[in-house]
């Protein structure tokens, strides 16, 4: 008996469960606004050296002027980064391809750029003139913004299990709003990536505390229902964000209107209900004990109330509330066998799902399609991904899952590098399947690990592992500066990353309708309860085996040994 079987008395996935999980689920649907926000906030839009003393004098159209002022590159367009020391006139009138301008004198832009509005009307990039020598800072401020969702995952993991769910997730929430919102107001470069930095820890904390809550109210056989429902919050997020970005287009506004929501968020965040078990492994059985009647009155079961007392609730966890006069660490997720190894799993499994995921998400311009499109095209791909994901994990359980989407996605990686550059077409959508796989794999990672941790050390483990999903998407940008050295190298890292990450994941315990560890000493003799049977089940059929064995023996003796004493002829009868 454990606190599951509370969960079943006071009404199972009641009304309570759905209300709790829809209302925390509903900000998932600007969290991928906050992770993928720099594909629009600091696009590049089309640019070129600024020209001056242009007067409207000329008769000659502005793309016929540019010709006189910049040179071309390799592919007959603009030059981005430089400009003629002296206008060339005499190239209005010749073909680009009869003109060698390889002998002209050309400049850098002294005084700046100008850039096309068409797709943005502005970003950070234009604003802060973020491009050629520059050009390093628009990842930098990815790269920046992930390191803090890094930190949040770190500090956030161990204050939720210090302070409750409930208070971190609301303090998350004031600060995502607060500080997402003054990011729209900021004067320079550096105080931008100050206030992302800042924005980045809230979102581990809205992320992280909203996933233990979840996972903490609601019975054993609903999780994987909740897990992949809740994920596709996020995915229909991505949409969102494309529509907010095109209506927009204005890296400010587009700022504002993807954080101003979360103060709403805030407000109606105070009537949650605070993990019950992490009430009760925290000495405030009291307060636990009122959660679970308040459950059972929304659920329509009132007369539990009086049928859970406070001996019923502590007896059903005593075992829990035993462990829980320990103090953990992040070093009691490595100290036993069991947890070390899942730990070990984990931290390259998370590692390797963010760095393929943010390899292909982060650098939609890339493809050459129409970035608004080519967001809403990879949003919606994650609709399909994720329902297979949800057959998978709920008929082949989570580890099969969890491995076969990484090597799937890192099969679709491996299969672009062969697919020729004008096939664009072809190689975007292979990119677009690599990313459900992806995607998949994440709607599996944050089930799989809630799962795998115990109560009482969840929050922590869960901000160890995710850790490593945060160094892998500062990682991702970096790799495609590979590029320059191989073509296909960044393809070959990601592809390579997942496949180890896909085997390394068949290592993991299955959690398919088990119920949630509590404590670790639960985890470890889940293990030896498994060794056990394992090795009953050897014995078994070694018994089996020796028995076949030596029957086979017998009959084989009884032919060797010549006839049956009563197939001999008597002695008398002889005489």
């Amino acid at each position: 008996m454990g606190f599951a079987d509370l969960l079943d008395e006071v009404g199972g996935f009641g009304r309570f469960q759905i209300i709790h999980v829809t209302l925390l689920s509903i900000p998932g649907l600007l969290m991928a606004s906050q992770n993928l926000l720099n594909n629009f906030t600091a696009g590049v839009p089309e640019h070129h050296c600024r020209i001056p003393n242009i007067t409207a004098a000329l008769n000659e159209s502005a793309a016929a002027i540019l010709r006189a002022f910049i040179p071309l590159d390799s592919s007959l367009t603009p030059s981005r980064c430089t400009r003629f020391t002296d206008a060339q006139w005499h190239l209005l009138t010749d073909k680009p391809s009869h003109t060698n301008t390889t002998e002209l004198q050309t400049e850098a832009c002294a005084e700046g750029w100008t850039y096309d509005k068409t797709e943005f009307i502005s970003s950070i990039v234009s604003e802060w003139d973020l491009v050629c020598t520059l050009r390093p800072l628009k990842q930098m401020s990815q790269t920046i913004y992930m390191g803090g969702v890094l930190t949040g995952a770190i500090i956030f993991g161990g204050l939720s299990d210090k302070f409750g769910r409930k208070a971190m997730l609301i303090w998350s929430y004031f600060q995502l709003a607060v500080l997402g919102t003054f990011t729209a107001l900021s004067p320079s470069y550096v105080v931008y990536c100050i206030l992302r930095f800042l924005t980045g820890m809230s979102v581990s904390g809205v992320i992280l505390n909203a996933v233990s809550l979840k996972v903490e109210w609601i019975p054993t056989k609903a999780r994987t229902l909740v897990g992949t429902i809740s994920s596709f919050f996020f995915t229909f997020g991505q949409m969102i964000l494309a529509g907010v970005a095109y209506s927009l287009k204005d890296w400010r506004k587009i700022q504002v209107a993807v954080c101003l929501p979360f103060f709403i968020f805030f407000f109606y965040s105070w009537w949650y209900s605070e993990s019950a078990r992490w009430l009760v492994l925290n000495g405030r059985s009291e307060e636990a004990l009122k959660h679970l009647h308040h459950v059972a009155k929304i659920n329509g079961k009132p007369e539990m109330t009086e049928k859970i007392t406070l001996e019923v609730l502590e007896s059903h966890m005593q075992k829990e509330i035993q462990s829980s006069k320990s103090i953990y660490t992040v070093f009691d997720l490595l100290k036993t066998p069991t947890m070390r190894k899942i730990s070990m799993c984990l931290m390259v499994v998370w590692f390797s799902t963010s760095f393929a995921y943010y390899g292909l998400a982060m650098d939609l311009q890339k493809f050459g399609v129409n970035i608004y499109l080519m967001q809403i095209i990879f949003g919606a791909v994650d609709f399909p991904a994720k329902l297979v994901a949800l057959l998978m994990l709920s008929f082949l359980g989570r580890r099969t899952t969890q491995g076969t989407c990484l090597i799937m996605s890192a099969l679709v990686i491996f299969a672009n590098i062969f697919v020729p550059k004008d096939m664009q077409i072809t190689r975007t959508a292979l990119a677009v399947i690599g990313k459900g796989f992806t995607s998949a794999s994440f709607t599996c990672i944050y089930l799989f690990t809630g799962e795998l941790y115990p109560t009482v050390i969840r929050q922590t483990g869960m901000g160890f592992v995710s850790m490593m999903a945060r160094i892998g998407s500062m990682a991702a940008p970096a790799v495609l500066i590979l590029d320059e050295v191989l073509p296909a190298l960044p393809s070959i890292v990601y592809g390579g990353s997942a496949v180890l990450a896909g085997f390394i994941a068949f290592f993991l315990p299955e959690t398919l309708n088990i119920p949630l560890p509590d404590t670790i000493e639960d985890v470890e003799e889940n293990r030896e309860k498994k060794s056990q049977s394992l090795k009953e089940q050897v014995q078994s059929e070694a018994l089996a085996l020796q028995n076949i064995k030596q029957s086979g023996g017998t009959c084989e003796e009884n032919e060797s040994s010549g006839p049956h004493p009563l197939s001999e002829t008597p002695v008398h009868l002889k005489e």
